[in-house]
């Protein structure tokens, strides 16, 4: 048979070109399952009785990794206290004075007083004139009995409802509590995402402090708007994936070994299309998340898109890594349509159950369409999905047709550079007002994001296209899945209202993009110390002035009144006021 192509040079298996305490772990290789050690120039060939053994095929997919177990205990510390150390900076950011201002910011004119209107019937009901006063003073009589016509799904909504639950509706720290929890259990899953991508405990946590840090985060953390949730369902998401991606590769190698020889040859009839791999639970896990992104907003359907064709791709990495002849087919037959019923119809179910409160109402909005309007060949469908389908209809002409002018209004490809970032609140004290010692003072919520972060987020991006056009890297390509999620979309709706906060969607792809770069700047686990030293002291420097530049702008983020020259001082670009 001669020697097998392993692949073993393959860009896709993860390899130690970052920090990685795990990664460099002696091999768990045994006498029983040897490995051959190649020369250099040969190391993508191994003798045909090593290539399929447990041990072999997992190296070859996995990499080496040393187990959790086998980690220094000081690391299996700093494991989980390092991004539980970052979400508790992020948290401390984000809930003090979450309830100032005592105002219904932006747009949670909408979405809180639809929170109070769900927890009170279920769906969403209109309120009266001028109600926004007497909410925010814990007066709910504005809400009326008619329905409601809104055009975004109820599930962020429901997750707003749950903090005035806790803490009463007239309180508007229970107004902004589930966002300000996301925001700061996202800090703790983006440190963890790192870890694993990465295998560096010092990069998940440069990942988790940035996203900590980073005013636009905090700002879409501390108001109640959908866009903070639809990042938080996204990534959790798109953490599952990366959960199964390591478990598919564990089945395949466990699976394929257990078809060897006794002489450790796999017969070439199983190497065609390779084994099935079975339920993927973390892909239904995956799948009820982007339900949930869905039933959020409508943009959920993009991660649901990208994030299913990202993990059918990666199994077609795993089978050609593996050996097995047919790939792309085996991988589509075996693994892609299971992925697709995993994912999908398990996300078009969550995003219907989402709707339970209007399905019980009978009032809720075109709750009884249907009724009045036969269906004719469509007659069959139960009336209340026929309704329900009519609802969405009138909701889709309403998001493509939105052109209504804004100050605020930011084509999509201003978000890279931070444009035009939206004004949440503003007012201008003066002197002897509401603690302002100057002539006169600012007061302003901003969603405008650390510049250093963002400006070098957009040029790692970039970057990161470049590294994997050279080098196949799949750390490369999932971060720039999730980014072109989060972003591509809204370059087809050029003439739409939209707005920079959007952004939050894609930001933490954005996040472990500068992460990335940072890591590939570090060096290589195995570089000489002095190369080590400078990449580390150019990584601290960042960090460090990431830290400061947040400190300096965070007054802009959390309505702290400052002198109107300071807040004019922050004003980089004539495009921000």
């Amino acid at each position: 048979m001669g020697k097998v192509h392993t692949n073993a040079a393959e860009p896709d298996v993860p390899t130690p070109d970052l920090p990685a305490e795990a990664s460099t772990a002696p091999s768990t290789a045994t006498a029983a399952t040897p490995v051959l050690q190649a020369p250099a120039a040969r190391r993508w060939l191994v003798d045909p009785a090593q290539a399929f053994t447990r041990t072999a095929l997992a190296q070859r997919l996995n990499g080496v990794r040393a187990g959790f177990r086998q980690t220094p205990a000081s690391l299996r510390l700093w494991f989980w206290l390092a991004p539980v150390l970052t979400a508790v900076v992020g948290g401390v950011l984000r809930f003090v004075r979450l309830g100032q201002p005592h105002s219904l910011v932006f747009d949670e004119t909408y979405y809180v007083k639809d929170a109070y209107s769900l927890l009170q019937s279920g769906y969403e009901r209109n309120w009266a004139e001028k109600a926004n006063d007497l909410f925010t003073k814990g007066d709910f009589s504005g809400l009326q009995g008619t329905p409601e016509y809104v055009v975004h799904p109820p599930v962020g909504k429901w997750m707003i409802a749950f903090g005035m639950w806790l803490f009463g509706p007239d309180s508007s720290f229970g107004w902004r509590f589930s966002a300000a929890l996301v925001g700061t259990l996202s800090i703790f899953l983006l440190a963890l995402i790192a870890q694993k991508m990465f295998r560096s405990t010092i990069l998940g946590a440069v990942a988790g402090l940035l996203f900590a840090v980073d005013g636009h985060a905090i700002v879409q953390s501390r108001t109640s708007l959908l866009d903070i949730f639809v990042m938080f369902w996204a990534l959790v998401a798109f953490g599952a994936l990366l959960l199964d991606r390591d478990d598919g590769r564990r089945r395949l190698a466990a699976r394929l070994s257990h078809l060897a020889s006794p002489d450790g040859r796999v017969p070439a009839k199983n190497l065609l299309y390779g084994p099935w791999l079975g339920m993927r639970w973390w892909r239904l896990a995956a799948g009820i998340s982007l339900g949930l992104c869905t039933g959020t907003k409508w943009s959920g359907v993009f991660f649901l898109a990208a994030f299913g064709v990202m993990t059918v791709v990666w199994d077609m990495s795993a089978r050609r890594i593996a050996g097995v002849r047919y790939w792309a087919t085996g991988a589509i037959v075996k693994d892609g349509v299971l992925a697709f019923v995993s994912m999908v119809p398990v996300a078009a179910a969550t995003y219907l159950a989402s709707w339970t409160g209007w399905f019980l109402s009978t009032n809720g909005y075109d709750r009884n369409w249907a009724a009045t309007n036969p269906g004719g060949a469509w007659d069959w469908v139960p009336a209340s999905l026929r309704s329900l389908w009519h609802y969405h209809l009138t909701a889709y002409n309403f998001h493509t047709g939105l052109e209504t002018d804004h100050p605020y209004k930011a084509n999509a490809w201003s978000w890279l550079v931070m444009g035009r970032p939206t004004s949440f609140y503003a007012q201008y004290p003066l002197k002897g007002q509401s603690g302002c010692t100057a002539d006169k003072c600012a007061a302003m919520v901003t969603s405008l994001g650390n510049p250093l972060i963002w400006w070098c987020g957009t040029l790692a991006l970039l970057f990161l296209v470049g590294v994997w056009a050279a080098r196949r890297d799949w750390r490369a390509a999932a971060i720039l899945v999730g980014f072109a999620a989060g972003f591509v979309p809204w370059l087809l709706y050029p003439e739409r209202t939209i707005f920079f906060f959007y952004a939050i969607a894609y930001e933490p792809y954005m996040i472990l993009g500068v992460t990335l770069v940072l890591g590939m700047i570090m060096g290589k686990a195995s570089a000489p110390p002095w190369r080590r030293q400078q990449g580390a002291l150019f990584a601290g420097i960042f960090v460090v002035l990431a830290v400061a530049l947040s400190a300096y702008f965070y007054p802009l983020w959390s309505a702290e009144v400052v002198p109107f020259d300071y807040w004019r001082q922050h004003m980089w670009l004539p495009s921000w006021i």
